[in-house]
């Protein structure tokens, strides 16, 4: 396989994990996101850094907001490393207000597979 069949590979499949990873967001799947996040993940969202198990256990409540939306996003790839910037809208449960985040994701691929090792978001509400 050349570059660039390696390439649009690696984006169909990145496009693919950041739809997956914002569906897990909306239905507080941690079981899905036990799958996409590597071991020694991290996020951060306004005031909070989290690892992998204390993210899990915060997906895995109900999230305070409902039709949550893939509004844009921008994936950069650099050899075995991605970065997914992008912009979602959702609808806060309490009070009904939409707003919209943005967040940059960054993706390892390890041993053949594409992992989450790192996320930040900047989400007024959430």
């Amino acid at each position: 396989m050349n570059d660039t069949n390696q390439s649009a590979e690696d984006l169909a499949i990145l496009e693919q994990l950041n739809l997956d990873y914002n569906e897990a967001d909306q239905h507080s799947d941690a079981a899905r996101f036990r799958e996409l996040l590597a071991d020694d993940f991290v996020v951060q969202t306004p005031g909070v850094t989290r690892n992998r198990d204390e993210y899990l256990e915060y997906i895995a409540q109900p999230r305070p907001f409902k039709d949550l939306a893939l509004v844009e996003s921008r994936i950069r790839l650099f050899d075995d490393i991605a970065l997914i910037h992008g912009r979602a809208r959702y609808t806060l449960i309490d009070g009904g207000s939409s707003q919209e985040a943005l967040y940059t994701d960054a993706y390892q691929k390890r041993e053949g597979k594409w992992v989450c090792i790192s996320a930040c978001a900047i989400a007024p509400g959430a």
